[in-house]
């Protein structure tokens, strides 16, 4: 991705974000394995959603996916809103933060998580 918002909904395949340098995504990690396992982070950091209008945005977005198309996993995201969001990352590259004047979490430790266009690929849970 060069450019544009995407909202994952469901489990991202490996190596999500290589060549990723701009844009953002913001990923539903409910298992915790998608930073240590499915993402490629020589180009990007990973952050968790504590900007106010980050989550405004995440939520704007499930709200309407779920609206247009009737998603049950969407609305179930919804319905269990507080304790979804915690699980949600930011994927933030280096190359775009650096055009925005953001400054990088390259000194920081890196993220661990300990509970973990719109893509879903699996049922709602609960």
């Amino acid at each position: 991705m060069t450019n544009g918002l995407v909202v994952v909904l469901g489990r991202a395949g490996r190596n999500f974000a290589a060549g990723m340098s701009g844009g953002v995504a913001f990923v539903l990690d409910e298992d915790g394995a998608f930073a240590s396992q499915l993402c490629n982070r020589s180009m990007v950091d990973l952050e968790p959603l504590a900007d106010v209008h980050d989550v405004d945005k995440l939520r704007a977005l499930i709200e309407r996916h779920a609206q247009l198309t009737g998603s049950p996993r969407a609305r179930w995201i919804l319905e269990n809103w507080y304790g979804m969001l915690p699980r949600f990352v930011k994927v933030f590259p280096h190359e775009f933060k650096r055009v925005l004047g953001v400054p990088r979490m390259a000194d920081a430790a890196p993220l661990t998580l300990t509970r973990p266009v719109v893509m879903e690929q699996e049922a709602p849970r609960g």
